[in-house]
């Protein structure tokens, strides 16, 4: 995807927003443990995600990246956030990043809005936080525990300059009609002017009659399968404008997930794995016109299916399907570690096992361990090489 060719690589490379990102740089390089973390705010596709990207690399942080759905009860935040904090020192130079944190309250907030903030109030890493929003009466805790930062839609004139740049890198064009259509429906979101854009190049429009209103993951997985008809659910799906490989993961994530019967699972891993062939021979043949058949295969995994919701994971597939199905020979570990270290075998996952890899790996430890916990160890080492 061109979103993805062309994302900036240097703060320097940016559209916009000047003075915020500035103000941004600024706290990076004044940071200190105590310093409050910072909120950036605007509306979706204008950096905000791609600015703290770009700063943690810059400044040698560690990123961790978390969404509203990581962080929406009290448990998950004690599971993920709490042994970052408490073992800084273990986990390199991290710095903690959560996405749409406008999105934690709700009926799925069970004390996860309430417990971040605990954490807001007395930072020990860098923490900044992303929303679209932050006028609602439930933001109003999580506004005062930081610094604010607000980023706005992008002027049609810069968006003009940047999008005539890559169609120039692209050796492509547009009528002037098309190029203020595409500038005009963006409404200052740059990603969603660039997929627009990289779609009408390759000759795919889908229903341009038709105006599909911009959602995000986690809104359309969950609407896709809550569809009453496969129409509607065609029409969410052109309505995730988001990178074809983060669409592939998000349905892929949610139904592994998900309970299901060992027959529906298989079905819905088939069309997956279609899918994701598909995208595979795009990326190999750069042959991008072949993008308007991936919701036609993805249509494939509809139908009316309350089991199903959405769950993220910022693991590669790699890894993801390597603890999927090494997940019990890593339990009976952790079980047998754990006595040894007078823990919880939850508490030796989460603390310990990175570590103790990390040790092997450095050759700085040596395990006796029987022949199917060795192939358990070789393999995740393999992953994190």
């Amino acid at each position: 995807m061109w979103s993805e060719k062309y994302r900036p690589q240097i703060i320097s490379d940016m559209v916009g927003n000047e003075d915020a990102r500035a103000a941004i740089v600024e706290w990076f390089v004044k940071w200190k443990k105590g310093t409050k973390p910072l909120l950036l705010v605007g509306p979706p596709g204008i950096g905000k995600t791609t600015m703290a990207y770009l700063m943690a690399e810059q400044f040698g942080y560690d990123m961790i990246g978390l969404n509203a759905s990581d962080v929406r009860s009290k448990s998950r935040i004690n599971e993920i956030l709490v042994p970052v904090l408490s073992n800084v020192s273990v986990l390199g130079t991290p710095m903690i990043f959560v996405d749409e944190v406008d999105g934690i309250h709700g009926r799925s907030d069970y004390g996860g809005a309430s417990a971040l903030v605990d954490i807001l109030k007395e930072p020990t890493v860098p923490i900044v936080l992303a929303a679209n929003d932050d006028t609602s009466d439930k933001m109003k805790s999580v506004k005062k525990a930081v610094k604010i930062i607000h980023f706005k839609k992008i002027p049609p004139r810069l968006l003009r300059v940047y999008l005539e740049s890559i169609l120039k890198k692209q050796c492509a064009k547009l009528s002037p009609g098309y190029l203020i259509k595409v500038i005009d429906k963006s409404k200052g979101d740059i990603r969603s002017m660039i997929n627009f854009a990289q779609s009408l190049v390759t000759g795919f429009n889908p229903q341009t009659d038709r105006s599909f209103e911009r959602i995000n993951v986690e809104d359309g997985v969950n609407a896709f399968f809550k569809a009453n008809s496969i129409e509607e659910a065609r029409s969410v799906l052109y309505s995730m404008q988001i990178d074809p490989r983060e669409k592939i993961n998000a349905f892929y994530s949610s139904i592994i997930t998900s309970d299901l019967d060992n027959s529906s699972l298989a079905k819905y891993l088939e069309s997956i794995s279609e899918a994701d062939l598909l995208f595979g021979r795009i990326m190999k043949t750069q042959n991008w016109r072949l993008l308007r058949y991936l919701n036609d295969i993805l249509i494939k995994l509809y139908q009316n299916d309350e089991r199903i919701r959405y769950a993220q994971y910022n693991l590669s597939w790699p890894l993801l399907n390597r603890i999927r199905w090494d997940g019990a020979k890593i339990k009976s570990l952790s079980s047998v570690m754990a006595k040894k270290l007078h823990m919880s075998s939850s508490a030796f996952v989460t603390l310990c096992f990175p570590f103790v890899l990390w040790c092997i790996k450095n050759k700085t430890l040596e395990l006796e361990l029987e022949e199917t916990f060795g192939d358990v160890i070789e393999k995740e080492l393999k992953l994190i090489s």
